[in-house]
């Protein structure tokens, strides 16, 4: 199995950013937010993240392409305007269909050469914690984790 990233095609690209927005509003009210501070949240990162429809400069949106075949996607880039060290995973996901098979682990793992080649020295990311086979797959790569946010319904 040969796994490359290779940047978005330009035409996909904007439904790609309205499903992931969504997927982002849809996890976050499953993470216990109102669906009304989800949507203002994301709104607020997508108008940021994404200024005239485009990644900001020095994100990137990746396919992740197995044998030929894109099987996911990536999205990486910097935290900040002004710290290109510390770099963040802001989405990626690997198909359904297409779990399992090593491609999640090979992009993240390409997600660190990204980073490397563009001056950064750490990666980070955010996971749900009702998402325990990402956390799993994220711990035995090396990530440590930095906090806890809990919360409960009273």
């Amino acid at each position: 199995m040969t796994v490359h990233l290779t940047p978005m095609p330009t035409d996909r690209l904007p439904g790609w950013i309205e499903r992931t927005r969504a997927e982002y509003v849809a996890e976050r009210v499953r993470a216990g937010e109102t669906l009304e501070a989800a949507e203002a949240n994301a709104l607020a990162s997508h108008t940021r993240l994404f200024p005239g429809g485009a990644p900001a400069p020095g994100h990137h949106v990746l396919d992740v392409v197995a044998d030929d075949q894109v099987v996911g996607y990536l999205w990486v880039g910097p935290v900040s305007d002004d710290d290109h060290d510390a770099w963040w995973v802001w989405d990626v996901e690997i198909a359904a269909e297409h779990r399992g098979q090593g491609h999640g682990r090979a992009a993240m793992t390409l997600a660190e050469t990204v980073v490397r080649e563009n001056g950064g020295s750490t990666l980070g990311l955010n996971v749900f914690g009702f998402n325990t086979g990402a956390r799993a797959l994220y711990e035995s790569l090396g990530y440590q984790t930095k906090a806890v946010q809990m919360s409960k319904r009273v």
